[in-house]
């Protein structure tokens, strides 16, 4: 979440800010190039995450209007989900202060980088840029229980930050916004952003053998270590939104007291606790750290 370094590749390096770090989307300047990046990256998306991502963000991408026809405006897209969730996006240009990105979310606000990568990284960016934030994030933000739960983390966020709980509350970010699992009746699908806007992890994190995949625990998932840069070891399920945001939606105190103090696991670790759904073999980790 923190992080305001620029890169060339971000034409809004030099772009404005407001206090709050919004800037101008200046929709008008992109140019044909961009958009049809984005045409691109949302047609590949949309066949992969067919029959993957789970029904709510199917439904609320065509709700939303999302479609492979040039980089959303995005007061537009706002004016459609606010309608629905009373949610706003909000253009920024690369990632924000923890304090202002928690600030955005308490108010129901999402902050989204404007640019959209280079053809360079058509397939992988680590940075997220405006096809990750729209395609990944706001269709969730159309499901009013997950709105909820998206608020109440921001206002978590701002406590977090006064106990010096950051990198709990950081990783059930990670581990449900980012790169979720649900159960649903048809089996299990992808609500994460990371995990919904990556062709490869899409298929990865639902189809291979080798990630572990957990029942969903709150303590749990707020001691594990997470890969920024690769695909993830363990994913954690969830039955519901209506369950997750039962789990998250209170003071957290008692939770980090829990915590504080406790070993972490390593992002492919095994505890005698969890409820394992799938022990993955973690193959692809060992070719990778073997240089396969």
């Amino acid at each position: 979440m923190t992080d305001t370094t620029s890169t060339p590749k971000n034409r809004y390096a030099d772009a404005l800010r407001a206090a709050d770090f919004t800037i101008d989307q200046d929709w008008a300047s992109y140019s044909t190039a961009e958009h049809d990046r984005w045409d691109r990256l949302f047609r590949r998306q949309r066949d992969v995450t067919k029959g993957r991502a789970c029904q709510t963000a199917l439904n609320a991408m065509a709700t939303l209007e999302l479609s492979a026809s040039g980089i959303p405006d995005m007061d537009n897209l706002s004016d459609r989900l606010e309608a629905i969730t009373g949610w706003r996006i909000v253009p920024v240009a690369e990632l924000v202060p923890d304090e202002v990105f928690f600030n955005h979310l308490a108010n129901r606000r999402f902050p989204a980088g404007a640019f959209i990568r280079p053809e360079a990284e058509f397939d992988y960016l680590q940075e997220p840029d405006i096809f990750h934030d729209i395609f990944g994030h706001v269709p969730m933000l159309a499901n009013p229980v997950f709105a909820d739960f998206m608020e109440a983390y921001g206002k978590g966020g701002q406590r977090a930050m006064q106990l010096g709980q950051l990198h709990n509350l950081a990783r059930l970010y990670w581990y449900t916004v980012e790169f979720g699992l649900i159960r649903e009746a048809s089996g299990l699908r992808i609500y994460g952003a990371g995990i919904l806007s990556s062709p490869n992890e899409t298929v990865f994190a639902l189809e291979a053998d080798s990630p572990n995949r957990n029942a969903f625990d709150l303590p749990r998932v707020m001691r594990t270590k997470y890969i920024i840069d690769d695909f993830q070891q363990t994913y954690f399920v969830i039955d519901s939104f209506e369950a997750l945001l039962e789990a998250c939606y209170k003071d957290f105190g008692s939770v980090y007291a829990d915590v504080k103090g406790m070993p972490d696991f390593e992002p492919h670790e095994i505890s005698l606790g969890d409820d394992i759904l799938h022990r993955g073999t973690l193959a692809y980790f060992h070719k990778r750290k073997a240089g396969l």
